[in-house]
C-alpha cells in the first residue's frame, strides 16, 4: 500500500477500499504518510466526496487509532450531546446537569473556541479553580458521583482525528462534510456513550450556512452513529442570531446559572429543554420531566456538585472585564436582525476567543446584548455592551459591527425563526 495510489483513487473520483482507508489512517497517525500527502487526499475528498460506506470505514479507522472508553459499570444509561458550534452557545452548561438530574449519566467531552465560535472549556475555566483536564479514572469518578462531567478529551481518544483536524485547519479542507462528520463521530463513538443527540447549527454564525448543508451533515452523522450501535438523533437549530443575551466566557457562565435557577433568556431555556428531552428519550428515560428538574432546583444541585468535583468554587464571583463600551441604537424602530457571525467576531476581537489554539482568552471579555430581533428599540438606548480588559481592542471589535443589525420603522411586522428548525433521526 502507498499514499500516492490512495490519493489517485480519490482524485479520479474512485471509491476507496476498506484496506486503503485502514492503511492510510494508520500510516498517517504513525508518521509514515507525510502531511503534504494527507493534505492532497483531504482536498480530493473535499472535491469528490465519499459515500456512506467510505465515511463509515474512515470513521472506524480513526476510532481504531486510539482507545475506547467503557461506561458499562455505571448504574445509569449514558447519553451525550454535541454541538457543531455557534455564538452564545452555552447550552452544554445547563444541559448536562439537567439531564443528570433526570436520571441519566452525561459524559460530555468538550472543546475550546477557535475564531468566532466559543468553546465550552474556555467558559467553564472562568470559574475559579475549575479543571478541564481529568484522567479517565477522575472522569469516571465525577460521572459516577454527580451524574455529569464536562471535560477535555484525553490524548488517547481518536489521535488520528487530532492530527488530521490540525492539518485540515491550515489546508482549506475544513469544509469537507465527510471529514467533519467522521471527526465528530469518531470521538463521540470512541467516548462510549450509549446515546447521542447532535445539535447542528445553521445560519450566519454556524459552520453550516444553509439548511441543505446542515441537513446533509446531520444525516451523515446520524447514519454513522446508527451504524455503530449508538442511538443517534439530530436537531437542526438556528444560529442566525446569537443564543441568549451574551457571547463570551464568564458572561455565558453567569447566564447559564440564571437558567439553572429557573430564569434566563427564553431561547436558551427552550433549546436546553428540547435537547434534554431528546437525550432522555434516547437513553430510555421517556417519563423524566426536565422542566420540573429546572423548576425544583435539582438541576442546580447537580451543577454545584459537578463544578465542585472538578475543583471549581461555585460561590466565587466570576471575572468581570475592566472596561466596557456601550453601542447605542442609532434609530427608533423594530430590531429585525442581529447577525450571529458579526457578534461572534466582535467577541473574539475583544479577547473572548482565539485565532490559534495556543492563544490565551480573557475570561471577562465578550458582548452583552440588550435587545433581540423582534424587540422595539429607541434611538440612544443601549443596544450592545462590549467587555474587555484591553480597551485598545474596542475599535477593532467595533469594526465588525457596522452591518451587524437592522432596525426597521416602528410597527414593522416581524416573524421569529424557531430555535429548532428540523429533527433528523
Amino acid at each position: 500500500m502507498d499514499a500516492i495510489s490512495v490519493i489517485r483513487t480519490k482524485r479520479d473520483r474512485g471509491e476507496l477500499t476498506p484496506e486503503q482507508i485502514d492503511w492510510v489512517i494508520d500510516a498517517y497517525t504513525r508518521g509514515e504518510v507525510a502531511d503534504e500527502q494527507m493534505s492532497a487526499l483531504a482536498m480530493a475528498i473535499l472535491l469528490n466526496g465519499m459515500n456512506r460506506t467510505e465515511i463509515a470505514r474512515w470513521t472506524a479507522a480513526m476510532i481504531a487509532s486510539g482507545e475506547r472508553m467503557d461506561f458499562a459499570a455505571l448504574s445509569r444509561p449514558t447519553t451525550d450531546k454535541h454541538s457543531t458550534g455557534g455564538v452564545g452557545d452555552k447550552i452544554t452548561l445547563p444541559l448536562a446537569p439537567l439531564v443528570a438530574a433526570c436520571g441519566a449519566a452525561v459524559p460530555q467531552l468538550s472543546g475550546r473556541g477557535l475564531g468566532h465560535t466559543g468553546g465550552t472549556l474556555d467558559k467553564l475555566e472562568s470559574i475559579p479553580g475549575w479543571r478541564a483536564h481529568l484522567s479517565n479514572e477522575e472522569m469516571l469518578h465525577v460521572l459516577d458521583t454527580t451524574g455529569a462531567v464536562i471535560c477535555a478529551a484525553g490524548d488517547g481518544l481518536a489521535p488520528a482525528d487530532k492530527k488530521l483536524y490540525a492539518l485540515r485547519d491550515v489546508t482549506g479542507t475544513v469544509e469537507a462534510i465527510p471529514l467533519i462528520a467522521s471527526s465528530i463521530m469518531s470521538k463521540k463513538i470512541a467516548e462510549g456513550t450509549g446515546a447521542l443527540v447532535l445539535d447542528v447549527k445553521v445560519g450566519s454564525g454556524a459552520f453550516m450556512k444553509t439548511i441543505e448543508d446542515a441537513r446533509e451533515l446531520a444525516s451523515t452523522m446520524v447514519a454513522l452513529g446508527t451504524d455503530s450501535g449508538v442511538r443517534t438523533v439530530a436537531l437542526l437549530t438556528d444560529m442566525a442570531t446569537p443564543l441568549g443575551l451574551t457571547a463570551g466566557n464568564a458572561l455565558e457562565v453567569r447566564e447559564s446559572v440564571e437558567v439553572l435557577a429557573g430564569g434566563g433568556p427564553k431561547d436558551v431555556v427552550d433549546l436546553t429543554l428540547a435537547l434534554a428531552r431528546e437525550m432522555l428519550d434516547a437513553a430510555g428515560l421517556k417519563d423524566a420531566d426536565p422542566e420540573k428538574a429546572l423548576a425544583d432546583g435539582s438541576a442546580m444541585d447537580v451543577w454545584r456538585r459537578m463544578i465542585s468535583a472538578q475543583g471549581g468554587d461555585v460561590d466565587a464571583p466570576l471575572p468581570v472585564a475592566r472596561e466596557q463600551h456601550v453601542v447605542m441604537a442609532p434609530s427608533t424602530g423594530v430590531l429585525t436582525r442581529l447577525d450571529a457571525y458579526d457578534i461572534g467576531v466582535a467577541a473574539w476581537r475583544l479577547g473572548a476567543g482565539r485565532a490559534r489554539k495556543e492563544d490565551p482568552v480573557q475570561a471577562g471579555a465578550g458582548v452583552e446584548l440588550h435587545a433581540k430581533p423582534g424587540d422595539t428599540v429607541t434611538a440612544g438606548q443601549p443596544l450592545l455592551t462590549l467587555h474587555t480588559d484591553t480597551p485598545e481592542k474596542f475599535d477593532y471589535a467595533l469594526g465588525a459591527l457596522p452591518d451587524a443589525y437592522d432596525i426597521a420603522q416602528a410597527g414593522t411586522a416581524f416573524t421569529a425563526t424557531p430555535v429548532v428548525r428540523e429533527r433528523i433521526a
